[in-house]
């Protein structure tokens, strides 16, 4: 079955998706997203984005870990679950999402939500 191409569309979003997909899949990701969207139209996307130097991932995983735990979560399940994520999802930095949203061919790419690993950014179609 073909795929469906419809559009131009006046914005998108693409909400806790991301995060799961490699980088260049992600890349031709948002390259289709960016031909559905008529010009100057935005794109909003959020999902687990944080620096990934190796000391620098562990404060933000054990941040998530303890937030989650602060919340109710059962501690071993709190930290499975943050080791789950460093180990497993292809988690960008958020300059490295950043320079993909712009390499996909948007611009104008501002942040609008920023809690704990997760990010949210405005950009635009250029």
């Amino acid at each position: 079955m073909a795929a469906h191409r419809g559009g131009p569309f006046d914005g998108a979003t693409c909400l806790l998706t991301l995060h799961f997909i490699p980088r260049e899949e992600r890349l031709r990701t948002l390259v289709e997203l960016r031909q559905r969207l008529k010009p100057g139209a935005p794109l909003i996307v959020a999902h687990h984005s944080f620096p990934q130097t190796k000391a620098e991932k562990a404060i933000w995983l054990e941040r998530y870990a303890a937030f989650a735990i602060a919340s109710g979560v059962p501690i071993e399940k709190a930290r499975n679950a943050a080791k789950e994520i460093g180990n497993k999802l292809p988690v960008l930095s958020p300059e490295q999402d950043e320079a993909l949203l712009q390499e996909a061919g948007f611009s104008g790419t501002r942040v609008f939500y920023a809690g704990l690993t997760f990010r949210g950014w405005i950009t635009f179609n250029s």
